[in-house]
């Protein structure tokens, strides 16, 4: 007996909904702004017998999914509903992908982390259009390719224009701040100086990259992963950045990621201070071989001693201030209220990451000045 081939058929019906902002409040951490929308809802609907819809509108509390004539999520016309989470992830997910829909897009055209975080109802709507705008730019294109630069992007707009802002104003701000620091002794000084110089240089795109909020792109662990792994593996790259829709970090995985970014900085630190003092001795040395006069004058810079307690100045100091620097004063008060005003949100994050590059050398040499890796010389 012939059949009719099925047919697919795509219908837009525009809904009110109470619907979150992706956009927290900035003085809290999981505080929406709700306001009321116009929606479309995505209806697919195929002349097979019996009648099958899939509908993905949004909603408050999440995506609605009804399977063989039913509602609710399941099939067979059984009503019930998940956790919280997954009508969050649904939600998220329609939105995405009506939100590709409206782009022209598929999630074959995106990357793959990301594809599947869309697919997996971990990505809203917000994000696809701001790739969406990103990708409209030759250099942010070419970034996108690497998921580092990726996560960080899709977070945050400006993650590129801040990067320049700390390594350009790095060496000037720290060399004026040894020179205040040191005054009379600058010149005399000046092996300290250029070790200093040396490791902030080296240190600054670190101190950007490591604790700037994120958009996690990355897959779950496999199931045979610790416990420990797990956990880690969950928090959040910065320990006060605002959660996406449908995701939400504990206090103890926000402490953990101080204590990971600790960690990480550590390391930066102490191979950057290697570096910058084996630099500074090969100076030395090399003026000693011109002028001998300097032979029992200046002294070598104490490299593992000097590279150990630049590594802990960087876990523990720099790590809480650009915490707090990228998590609270930018992405909670700053962006919040100038997102519409670039150039004005611009000029006040080159001011107050100045200001904390300024203050973290006279930190870094009033410490250690005070640990006696550097003293003061008469």
């Amino acid at each position: 007996m012939a059949t009719n081939p099925s047919s697919t058929h795509l219908v837009f019906a525009n809904l009110p909904l109470s619907d979150p902002s992706s956009r927290a409040s900035p003085f809290g951490f999981f505080s929406p702004i709700h306001t009321t929308i116009q929606r479309p809802r995505l209806v697919f609907r195929t002349n097979r017998s019996p009648k099958l819809t899939v509908a993905f509108t949004g909603s408050g509390d999440g995506g609605h999914v009804g399977g063989g004539g039913g509602h609710g999520h399941g099939g067979g016309g059984g009503h019930g509903h998940g956790g919280g989470g997954d009508d969050a992830n649904e939600k998220n997910k329609g939105e995405a992908l009506l939100a590709l829909g409206t782009l022209g897009r598929s999630l074959e055209s995106l990357p793959s982390d990301l594809a599947a975080a869309i697919d997996n109802g971990r990505i809203p709507a917000e994000i696809v259009y701001r790739f969406a705008e990103l990708e409209k730019s030759t250099i942010f294109r070419w970034l996108l390719q690497f998921g580092g630069f990726r996560e960080r992007l899709l977070a945050d707009d400006l993650f590129l224009a801040k990067v320049a802002m700390e390594c350009g104003v790095g060496i000037f701000t720290k060399t004026a701040a040894e020179y205040q620091r040191r005054r009379e002794n600058f010149i005399k000084e000046l092996d300290f100086v250029i070790a200093d110089v040396v490791m902030a240089i080296i240190a600054d795109f670190m101190l950007v990259w490591l604790p700037a909020p994120t958009v996690s792109l990355r897959p779950p662990l496999a199931i045979s992963a610790g416990p420990i792994a797990k956990f880690f593996h969950s928090c959040p790259d910065n320990a006060f950045q605002v959660a996406l829709a449908g995701t939400s970090y504990s206090f103890l995985q926000r402490l953990c990621s101080i204590l990971r970014n600790g960690a990480k900085l550590f390391a930066v630190g102490t191979s950057a201070s290697l570096v910058g003092t084996a630099a500074t001795n090969a100076l030395i040395n090399a003026r000693k071989s011109i002028d001998k006069s300097l032979v029992g004058e200046v002294e070598d810079v104490p490299i593992i001693s000097t590279s150990v307690a630049y590594g802990i100045y960087m876990a523990v100091s720099a790590n809480l201030r650009y915490q707090i620097l990228a998590g609270v004063i930018e992405q909670r008060i700053l962006e919040p209220l100038l997102h519409e005003h670039k150039i004005i949100l611009s000029a006040l994050c080159f001011a107050v990451r100045t200001g904390n590059t300024f203050l973290g050398s006279l930190l870094w040499v009033d410490y250690a000045r005070w640990i006696g890796i550097q003293k003061v010389k008469e």
